[in-house]
């Protein structure tokens, strides 16, 4: 597994980002209950083993429900040998508005607190803004608290979540923000439009997305009705595969680390399986020329209805 550089912040990064969200909670395509998550137990075996087979950055949030506390546990006592990544509760309350200035501080700095004691830790590597709209990046308090925080060494390097085009640039743009993580596959390759400028200022790109909450592999197949262009969408990617003897999956994550700008990509593991597999597929050998231009060529025609979430509210990814 070979190490990338987080944009300028002096953190080295695994290509490959174990992300936690799965351990944390019922999350992807079919997975509705918690019986059907690993025990802990096993959960923190399985981060143990990634550890022990490369991988040194993890990707949690205080969002993640038991998430951070797995993770705590499992490396309480390798610290040291690992890189941490979390995002701050959401900014805006159930009326989807910014509270007030105190109240946005006691949130941020509450919220971090909460993270750091389920970790077991006293400083996280990475402190992120989760869903950080550019209303929330811009807001003067929550600018200053971070940059305190990060003054203090209870963080290493700030960071926002985006999911708009808009709010990449923004936040690559602002000054602020050491880390941005960006939604960004196969299909949808807007924010490559900014991977360069994030590469002159500094900013680390992380990306997640990379299938689609599982749409880039073997469940794409016999979608909702709704996502009957996209189900057709996905077959186009059957000429990468025969040309690559690599299967969708394999491919997508490839895509990715084909952009020298990203630093790694994010990959939910639950299984021992899904974690060998990510292993395999970060080899270093990645898209060539034509091969990555082949595959731009094939970005879905109308990616604003790739909303991940819309579809879940809708009942298409029952």
């Amino acid at each position: 597994m070979k190490n990338r550089e987080l944009g300028n912040t002096g953190i080295k990064i695994s290509e490959i980002a174990f992300g936690c969200v799965e351990i944390g909670l019922p999350y992807g395509i079919g997975v509705e209950h918690k019986a059907q998550m690993l025990s802990e137990k096993d959960a923190v075996a399985l981060l143990q083993t990634a550890a022990e087979k490369g991988i040194n950055f993890f990707d949690t949030a205080r969002q993640y429900g038991i998430s951070e506390a797995v993770l705590g546990e499992a490396f309480k006592d390798k610290r040291s040998d690992i890189v941490i990544a979390t995002k701050c509760r959401h900014i805006r309350n159930k009326e989807k508005q910014i509270p007030a200035d105190r109240d946005v501080e006691s949130l941020i700095l509450n919220s971090l607190e909460e993270s750091l004691q389920a970790l077991q830790t006293d400083y996280a590597d990475v402190f992120m803004l989760h869903d950080g709209d550019i209303a929330i990046m811009q807001h003067p308090v929550v600018i200053s608290i971070f940059q305190k925080l990060k003054k203090q060494g209870k963080i290493r390097a700030t960071g926002v979540s985006t999911y708009l085009p808009i709010e990449t640039k923004t936040a690559i743009e602002s000054g602020h923000w050491n880390v941005v993580q960006v939604p960004f596959n196969l299909m949808d390759q807007r924010h490559a439009d900014y991977f360069d400028a994030a590469q002159t200022a500094g900013v680390g790109i992380i990306v997640r997305s990379v299938l689609l909450k599982g749409l880039l592999s073997d469940r794409g197949k016999n979608l909702h009705p709704a996502l009957g262009e996209v189900e057709i969408h996905i077959k186009k990617y059957d000429t990468l595969q025969q040309s690559s003897g690599k299967k969708l999956p394999d491919l997508a994550v490839k895509f990715a680390l084909s952009f020298p700008q990203v630093a790694t990509v994010l990959v939910g593991i639950d299984k021992m399986e899904y974690l060998e597999k990510a292993l395999s597929v970060a080899d270093g050998n990645y898209f060539n020329k034509k091969e990555l231009q082949t595959a731009k060529d094939l970005k879905y025609s109308d990616p604003e209805f790739l909303n991940l979430h819309n579809w879940s509210v809708n009942g298409w990814l029952k």
